[in-house]
């Protein structure tokens, strides 16, 4: 009976302690865009990457509109990904093709899905080694 208790203390316990590193982490990691008030830029290895989106304000379960202008653009593919995802879960892939349209400018189409938990923030991710994997952080209306 008593190892019992202690041990369904010792569960209360670990299960308290994940419960606060999850909102630590949770806290930790907040939106640096906001989409809705315009584009968001970011300055990445001598670069300048201004990514939008829209429809505005941006929601889940719509088809949107990516579009990427990055200055200088010598030495970029025609052809660049952008991985969608929320920070600190596991999602399944959902990447955004980004085409090269004009000069320095590639879009996409692309659609964010609503999360079961109902989570709103996620993450636009650049897949290339040359502008560093530049994250954007957002908000999406469900």
């Amino acid at each position: 009976m008593v190892f019992r208790r202690q041990l369904t203390r010792a569960a209360g316990i670990t299960a308290t302690a994940f419960l606060l590193a999850s909102l630590a982490m949770r806290a930790a990691i907040a939106a640096d865009c906001n989409f809705s008030l315009g584009p968001c830029t970011k300055t990445c290895t001598g670069r300048t990457i201004t990514l939008d989106i829209a429809p505005k304000p941006v929601s889940a379960m719509e088809e949107l509109t990516f579009s990427m202008t990055i200055t200088p653009c010598s030495s970029l593919p025609d052809t660049l990904i952008l991985d969608l995802g929320m920070p600190g879960m596991v999602m399944g892939r959902n990447r955004v093709v980004m085409k090269k349209t004009s000069g320095c400018t590639w879009s996409g189409k692309g659609i964010i899905v609503r999360c079961m938990s109902g989570r709103t923030l996620w993450q636009a991710t650049i897949l290339s080694d040359a502008l560093n994997n530049t994250a954007f952080t957002f908000h999406v209306k469900y």
